[in-house]
């Protein structure tokens, strides 16, 4: 899948999106730990954290929709922990766009599975059914082959007890990546890698 969509010249300083895992929020600690990060230093980018919606079809419609808007007054650039790492691939690919990838989900389709049925978000304590539909539905953002690989920059950690590392490192062979032994699916010692990351997704200090 290669994107036809072009965004248009400008000067504005960029958007860094933050797209949560599965059961997660914009509440989470990764995602409030990286904005008390940027507000309290000489990075310069506008920073979102959307809330997802538990269905993958209108996660692709809204972050579709922010993406866009985002384009049209300057350049964006995406972080993904877990599942929103394999939203960050997709929206990589269709937007032609720098993603990190923390931790990445890339089969979900798969892993999911288990959760089928009712479910809690940990955060909101909002109630939802999740089904083999949208099992379907993330299967259908599954990007087969990267035409950009470099433009991802793969973080992962040995240890993750929720994912097996290996199978990122396998979907994303031919990116840049920083393979950590040890850890956890959180990502311990986030903060050290902050700076790398953004320095990849050319968000300037």
């Amino acid at each position: 899948m290669v994107s036809l969509y072009k965004s248009p010249v400008k000067n504005s300083k960029a958007t860094l999106i933050y797209l949560h895992g599965f059961n997660s929020s914009p509440e989470s600690h990764k995602a409030q730990f990286l904005k008390a990060f940027l507000d309290n230093s000489s990075y310069s980018c506008r920073y979102l954290i959307p809330r997802l919606p538990f269905s993958p079809e209108r996660v692709e419609s809204s972050v579709s929709s922010l993406i866009e808007g985002r384009l049209a007054i300057g350049p964006v650039a995406l972080i993904g922990s877990s599942l929103g790492g394999y939203y960050a691939i997709y929206f990589a690919e269709k937007y032609g766009l720098k993603a990190a990838l923390i931790n990445p989900a890339v089969k979900p389709f798969e892993l999911l599975t288990d959760y089928l049925g009712v479910n809690q978000n940990l955060y909101s304590g909002e109630s939802y059914t999740l089904t083999a539909q949208h099992m379907d539905e993330l299967l259908a953002l599954d990007v087969d082959r990267l035409s950009r690989p470099k433009n991802v920059f793969l973080l992962t950690q040995t240890a993750d007890q929720t994912l097996n590392y290996r199978e990122a490192l396998l979907k994303l062979k031919c990116s840049p990546a920083w393979i950590q032994s040890g850890g956890s699916h959180e990502y311990s010692n986030f903060e050290a890698v902050i700076p790398a990351m953004l320095s990849f997704l050319d968000i300037s200090n």
